[in-house]
């Protein structure tokens, strides 16, 4: 019998600084030697991300910036920006905000691939619903937290 590890859990921050770098080009090993070396960039995007928390994290907790950048990670606690930015910033998507009271959202096209990455991270509490046909292979999913 195989034995499966479950994800390991990242501060919504943290999975925004880890995606920014890899938005940046940047590999699985570039990412495991600079952040632990501390050869970080200065972020000019709108976040202005301080990588120097990721690097804290690394060297804190370095099994688990190691499981979560090679295996995958889940978020702890999902916004509805934070999974707006997270979009933007892995998938380079820019979302839709729905803030209507009573009704939060995200709406975003996705690929299969872009929704599994997304469904794979996201916290407890939160669907994605849709999946109505859009522009080439994309379809338009709706992300929202599940209605108890």
């Amino acid at each position: 019998m195989t034995e499966t590890k479950s994800k390991v859990k990242l501060s919504q921050w943290d999975a925004l600084l880890l995606e920014s770098l890899r938005s940046q080009g940047w590999s699985d090993q570039d990412l495991l030697h600079r952040v632990t070396g501390g050869d970080l960039p200065v972020d000019e995007s709108k976040y202005e991300f301080d990588y120097g928390q990721l690097a804290a994290l690394a060297d804190e907790q370095p099994e688990l910036f190691r499981r979560a950048v090679l295996d995958g990670y889940q978020i702890k606690y999902n916004t509805i920006r934070g999974i707006r930015s997270w979009i933007d910033v892995a998938l380079g998507i820019e979302a839709k905000l729905e803030l209507e009271e009573g009704r939060e959202a995200v709406e975003a096209e996705l690929t299969e691939d872009e929704y599994s990455l997304l469904l794979g991270v996201l916290s407890f509490g939160w669907q994605i619903t849709g999946g109505s046909a859009a522009d080439g292979n994309a379809k338009v999913y709706t992300i929202e937290p599940v209605q108890r």
